[in-house]
């Protein structure tokens, strides 16, 4: 089954909001992986850069999204990652889900994963795979 199909099936479209946190200036990569979710049929909203967890967090809530994506690439994953995963049970939205991609090691996915975040795409993954995950891991809503 291809993934305009799976997405035809849903009752509403996948929402994601992504987010550039931080003092990364760097965007490229996040245009291009929300462009893929939008050509995949997926309603997705853009944070621009350099906003705070606390921005992204006000803006997952009032958009109603599934899924916040952060775009990674300062370094500062291990900080701003669990942050983001506290606020957000914080606010009340603990079924919004977090998905990162950019530069992170591998050793520290595992930590990542530990402290809330649900999936680590690393750069160059084909945003095929970023699609079928989200469609398999996102409930019919």
């Amino acid at each position: 089954m291809s993934v305009s199909n799976l997405e035809v099936s849903r009752t509403r479209k996948i929402r994601i909001l992504i987010a550039k946190i931080g003092l990364d200036g760097h965007d490229v990569g996040a245009r291009v992986v929300a462009r893929g979710l939008l050509d995949a049929g997926m309603e997705v909203i853009y944070t621009g850069l350099r906003r705070t967890n606390e921005d992204v967090v006000r803006a997952a809530v009032e958009e109603d999204v599934d899924w916040v994506g952060v775009s990674i690439l300062s370094g500062a994953h291990r900080v701003l990652l669990p942050r983001l995963r506290a606020l957000l049970d914080e606010s009340g939205a603990n079924d919004i889900r977090i998905l990162a991609g950019g530069i992170i090691p591998q050793e520290d996915i595992p930590v990542l994963q530990a402290k809330g975040v649900d999936k680590i795409f690393l750069s160059g993954t084909p945003i095929a795979e970023i699609v079928d995950y989200l469609v398999k891991e996102t409930p019919h809503v």
